[in-house]
């Protein structure tokens, strides 16, 4: 048996590493992508069918799992499942459309927009509340990782649209993602094994004819060599990492949290262009990095005494409880004493 601390470092050490999971399979797929997709490499420009490409290859993984006795197939039904992914898919097309239409500038800021985005919807969906110090904290972060990304931000309507459905699209698949979990009590590998194989479906019919409009190309004209082969594995076998590890995220934490966690990712990934494709850091980029650090530490200290003035509250209200149990019990055998010895309490 394990007291109460041993379980408490478990849990911390389970969460820990899913978030690890999830920064180190995110910055290595933009990694891989990045060499996969640039000019420069192997001009791959095929990033919504490529995305098709890695939810069959988690299917593949799902299926081999629960054939092999290794997960379980909870009931979920399947008006949900559609629903989500047709969420998820508006939401990988979204971001497709924002990023082509819109400046890198834009691009970020609309990625900033979800912790806000978020926010509002787990308080209208969820009647979710959050402390000045977590929304203080929060404004930190944007502000840090607005500082070091967003250079130049030029719009248009319809680059602004597809930014909102990407935000609106993305918000609402992070919370589905944690709602589907608790009202199925199904795992987060579980769930994604039962949504892998619906998007990876309507991406692959869907996603060459988006990717043409995107880009103009045809991937039935793209000419695959043994490298580029490679690559699109490593960004499959990435993506799996990656899939799971947001669905065990979202599971563990609160969709602001993967959120403001998440921007951890970009720190990462602006460090090792900085280090390994010799982008230029600036005063500015180093400043935003710190300002999102630090409030990335001040939002889990924010979220850790929220947590722990939720207990305290708690705490008296159960004595409290078990003191009204404790009297009633009392009450019942001293008038059970009464009836057996024939007394009346007057």
């Amino acid at each position: 048996m394990c007291n109460k601390g041993e379980k408490k470092s478990k849990f911390e050490v389970c969460d820990f590493g899913a978030w690890a999971m999830n920064v180190v399979s995110s910055v290595g797929i933009i990694m891989a992508n990045k060499e996969l997709m640039s000019p420069q490499g192997f001009a791959f420009a095929f990033a919504t069918t490529l995305t098709g490409f890695h939810f069959s290859v988690t299917s593949l993984v799902g299926l081999v799992s629960n054939a092999a006795g290794y997960s379980t197939s909870k009931h979920v039904p399947l008006w949900e499942l559609v629903w989500f992914s047709i969420v998820a898919n508006t939401s990988i097309a979204g971001m497709n459309f924002s990023l082509m239409l819109n400046s890198v500038g834009f691009y970020q800021i609309s990625k900033l927009s979800m912790i806000p985005v978020v926010c509002i919807m787990e308080w209208i969906l969820n009647g979710k509340h959050y402390s000045r110090e977590v929304k203080m904290a929060v404004a930190v972060v944007v502000v840090g990782v607005g500082v070091c990304t967003v250079t130049d931000v030029k719009v248009n309507a319809k680059g602004f649209l597809c930014a909102c459905v990407a935000v609106f699209s993305t918000s609402l698949q992070q919370i589905t993602i944690g709602s589907l979990q608790k009202k199925y009590s199904i795992g987060s590998f579980e769930l994604l094994s039962k949504t892998a194989p619906i998007q990876a479906l309507s991406l692959l019919i869907l996603g060459p004819f988006i990717d043409y409009y995107l880009t103009g190309k045809s991937i039935s004209n793209y000419k695959l060599s043994f490298g580029s082969f490679l690559f699109i594995l490593l960004s499959c076998s990435l993506a799996v990492f990656c899939n799971i590890s947001q669905y065990l995220c979202i599971g563990r934490f609160s969709a602001v949290s993967f959120q403001v966690l998440g921007h951890m990712k970009t720190v990462c990934v602006l460090t090792l262009g900085w280090l390994l494709f010799d982008l230029e850091m600036t005063a500015k980029n180093i400043l935003g990095m710190v300002l999102a650090i630090v409030g990335m530490i001040v939002y889990s200290w924010a979220m850790e005494a929220d947590k722990q003035a939720a207990s305290a509250k708690s705490l008296p209200f159960m004595k409290e409880e078990d003191m009204r149990l404790l009297i009633h019990e009392g009450t019942e055998q001293n008038s059970l004493k009464d009836v057996e010895f024939g007394l009346s309490r007057g």
